[in-house]
């Protein structure tokens, strides 16, 4: 009797995943590859990119650590994440994620991070995506799927955000990241390891959108051309747009400025002032502007000059 409820005991016990391995030290992120059509098909899984720090954490002895994608310890920049990462179930374990600072809408902004960053960064999230090593064994080996699962356990009760994978067309998840005005998708291949630096088993597509935007001012750093304020039409209003930074080289900064210099008026052409410092003209010209996504206010997100209308 006694042997066989050992034995009941025995198959009762989760089996041992992953192998036997000890605490490692910094391992070198599996990075996605840029590419031009998301992929499809039952052997991959989608999940949404995120736009923050990509960053590991280290779990062990009851402490959390948190190092960058380069390998720098960055624990006392993400202190609320480190206390996040304190609740995760488990006794060892590392986990790749990137942190981010949750717009209202879902979205997520680099800036706004950066901007977390300089104050007591209250709002930084976690989103874990992947789970490299659990409870004194090196997990790297098992299919993607199954360190997913592993991960969701680990995270229930905590503040740490699980990165959801979509099984769905690739076209079709991505359509709608897009429309949601995320930063893209990332493909991932379902039965994979965890793979070493940047391969095809991991693959990005970022969401791309184009408008036609009012041009409403531009900026100078002394006299270096410093990009253009840019305006969208509502009625009759100007609403501001956000500042293009990006997207212009020496011949067609200096062609803007010959173009915009007759225009310049002394007050903000829009319905409602900014808080910027510009050199403010008539809002007669356009200008094509490129953008991952729109904030919540209208603003484009990560902007890019194409050329004027």
């Amino acid at each position: 009797v006694a042997w066989s409820s050992s034995v009941a005991f025995q198959r009762n016990k989760p089996a041992a995943i992953g192998v036997k391995a000890p605490f490692p030290a910094f391992i070198e992120p599996a990075l996605a590859s840029s590419t031009e059509k998301v992929p499809s098909g039952e052997r991959w899984i989608h999940e949404i990119k995120f736009d923050g720090y990509r960053v590991q954490v280290h779990l062990a002895n009851e402490t959390a650590k948190i190092s960058t994608r380069r390998g720098h310890d960055w624990t006392h920049r993400f202190k609320k994440v480190a206390h996040d990462a304190w609740r995760i179930k488990a006794n060892s374990a590392v986990v790749d994620g990137e942190i981010v600072v949750p717009a209202a809408d879902g979205t997520t902004d680099f800036s706004v991070l950066q901007n977390e960053l300089k104050g007591k960064s209250r709002s930084i999230v976690l989103v874990a995506f992947d789970l490299l090593y659990l409870n004194g064994r090196d997990i790297r080996k098992l299919p993607l799927f199954q360190r997913k699962a592993e991960l969701k356990k680990i995270l229930t009760g905590t503040d740490i955000q699980f990165s959801e994978s979509f099984a769905i067309d690739g076209r079709e998840m991505f359509a709608h990241a897009c429309k949601l005005g995320l930063e893209g998708v990332v493909s991932k291949v379902r039965d994979g390891a965890y793979p070493a630096g940047r391969t095809n088993d991991w693959v990005k597509k970022t969401c791309v959108q184009r408008e036609t935007l009012t041009i409403a001012g531009f900026a100078l750093d002394g006299t270096k051309w410093d990009g253009i304020y840019v305006g969208r039409r509502k009625g009759d209003d100007l609403i501001y747009a956000g500042k293009v930074d990006h997207g212009f080289d020496k011949a067609s900064a200096a062609d803007l400025q010959k173009r915009l210099k007759p225009l310049i008026r002394k007050t903000q052409p829009y319905a409602k002032r900014i808080a910027h410092k510009g050199i403010w003209v008539e809002p007669k010209l356009l200008a094509e502007i490129e953008y991952r996504a729109k904030s919540a206010e209208g603003k484009v997100r990560h902007p890019f000059f194409r050329g004027l209308r």
